[in-house]
């Protein structure tokens, strides 16, 4: 398997500068994800505004699939709405199962760069951590 630079670059900004990888002291939700086949362990962190995720945070320790993914969901789906939250997390589980469209994969934008973590089996379940994390917060059953 090739390398993509854009997958690296998306990687590395997002572990060198996440954005939502902080305390969020006033969560209205908060769980602990764990992918105990690597260690990585994330608590994840959700402030809500009725149906609508105001904003999200984690904190944690991983490896740079894990975090930047996470960092990455976060990004997504703050601003919006439970149901369309878990919509893009059945759209990221389906991309990283080799089941998802080319125009499906190019909505997830950043995450879009994750697609190759299916050719790395060991990496499935990294970068599925923030996103099983999400559904089991949000009251969905994870599947992953």
């Amino acid at each position: 398997m090739t390398t993509n630079p854009f997958y690296n670059e998306i990687l590395t900004e997002h572990n060198v500068r996440p954005e939502f990888k902080h305390d969020l002291p006033d969560a209205d939700l908060v769980l602990d994800g764990v992918n105990p086949s690597c260690g990585d362990e994330i608590q994840l962190k959700l402030k809500l505004d009725g149906d609508t995720i105001a904003d999200g945070a984690f904190v944690g320790d991983g490896c740079a699939i894990s975090q930047a993914s996470t960092d990455i969901m976060l990004g997504m789906i703050v601003g919006k709405s439970r149901e369309e939250a878990l919509r893009l997390g059945d759209l990221f589980l389906r991309m990283i199962r080799g089941e998802a469209s080319e125009e499906e994969i190019d909505s997830l934008e950043e995450a879009s760069a994750l697609r190759d973590v299916s050719h790395m089996p060991a990496r499935v379940k990294c970068a599925m951590l923030g996103w099983r994390t999400l559904r089991e917060a949000l009251g969905e059953k994870a599947s992953s």
